[in-house]
């Protein structure tokens, strides 16, 4: 496709702008349309990006002619409807996390999307940051050596939401981050706990343990009710260990020449006869890509459609977020019960998938 891609922009509230503005600035795209239940809202927008097509129906927008790619970014219980509509239509589609709410419905998307030989991304914002990109790439060459763990924390104050509890708002950052930086791959199993505080009916706090295979862990703790914003993930290796700051202005990554081996015993009955050695070297920063994360997504997915490629955060890894996600929320119904998945143990040794060069 040589020719301007028309962009139609379904949701003009809370993230809908920001995705106006970077679509705008894209030189090989023209948002052409945008759409909000509330006329008010999709009428300020198209007032500032001087957008002509402006509605409060959603069909008419997909519909439309001058438009290419869909962008959903509307509450998430209705990203099923409105991007299964897009993809009938032949559009592109991208959609804010999580997917959908349900598992099925991320399958069915997906499927659609492959049939029509359409672009299905998702939202997963951080996968697009330099700080994440760094991470996967050191994991990808082996530069933390065994992968013992990862742990995100993702809390503050606020804000509630209504349609969802705060697995569905915030995990699916946490979820995305872990998901790209190990490559891809589901975990074997998921738990998770959950409690509703303060009136409120649905979880706002929450923490989510996902095993990949034996000796991997990635913990989740997710939160509404925080006296601090922390927005931090540490990955913890055999040969090195990282800490990832999103509040950190200057230096997002910090990387630690840190590391533990334990030299086992001669027999099982010597508990005491393993040896355990530390080292501790250097701390250094490395330099990142500072661009702002939805200017590198917008234009790495207009890139896709006009090339045939595949996004970093496509489809299907939206779909394996919403697997995890659905899994720990069935998990926290069943008073924390562990949830099987199809995963296979993590190898350190798999190469980058070809999106995550």
């Amino acid at each position: 496709m040589d020719r301007m891609i028309g962009v139609g922009v379904v949701g003009c509230g809370y993230w809908g702008p920001n995705l106006i503005r970077n679509f705008a600035r894209q030189p090989h795209a023209r948002v052409s349309a945008v759409c909000d239940m509330r006329y008010e809202r999709a009428a300020k927008a198209g007032a500032e990006f001087r957008i002509d097509g402006i509605t409060d129906n959603a069909a008419e927008l997909v519909a439309s002619p001058d438009v290419d790619l869909v962008v959903v970014a509307t509450p998430s219980f209705n990203h099923y409807e409105v991007a299964k509509a897009a993809i009938r239509h032949g559009k592109h589609v991208l959609v804010m996390k999580p997917l959908t709410t349900r598992v099925d419905h991320a399958e069915e998307l997906v499927e659609m999307a492959e049939r029509q030989g359409v672009v299905l991304a998702v939202d997963h914002t951080f996968v697009y940051t330099g700080a994440v990109q760094k991470l996967r790439e050191m994991v990808a060459g082996g530069e933390f050596g065994e992968i013992y763990y990862l742990d995100s924390v993702r809390i503050n104050l606020g804000l509630f939401q209504s349609d969802v509890n705060v697995v569905w708002d915030l995990a699916p950052h946490d979820v995305s981050i872990i998901d790209y930086v190990l490559g891809g791959i589901l975990p074997t199993e998921v738990s998770a706990v959950g409690a509703c505080h303060a009136g409120s009916r649905t979880e706002n706090i929450a923490y989510l343990t996902m095993r990949y295979g034996p000796s991997t862990l990635a913990h989740v703790h997710v939160n509404w009710l925080a006296p601090a914003k922390i927005r931090r993930t540490i990955v913890g290796g055999s040969k090195r260990m990282a800490v990832y700051d999103d509040m950190d202005p200057s230096e997002k990554v910090k990387i630690y020449d840190k590391g533990v081996t334990i030299t086992p015993a001669s027999s099982p009955d010597e508990v005491y006869g393993q040896l355990v050695s530390y080292r501790s070297g250097d701390m250094h920063a490395p330099r990142l890509n500072m661009q702002e994360a939805l200017a590198v997504e917008s234009e790495h997915v207009l890139t896709c459609i006009r090339t045939g490629g595949t996004p970093r955060a496509d489809g299907h890894a939206g779909l394996r977020s919403v697997r995890i996600l659905e899994a720990a929320q069935r998990s926290i119904e069943a008073n924390s019960a562990v949830v099987a998945m199809p995963g296979r143990p993590f190898d350190t040794g798999v190469p980058a998938p070809a999106h995550a060069q």
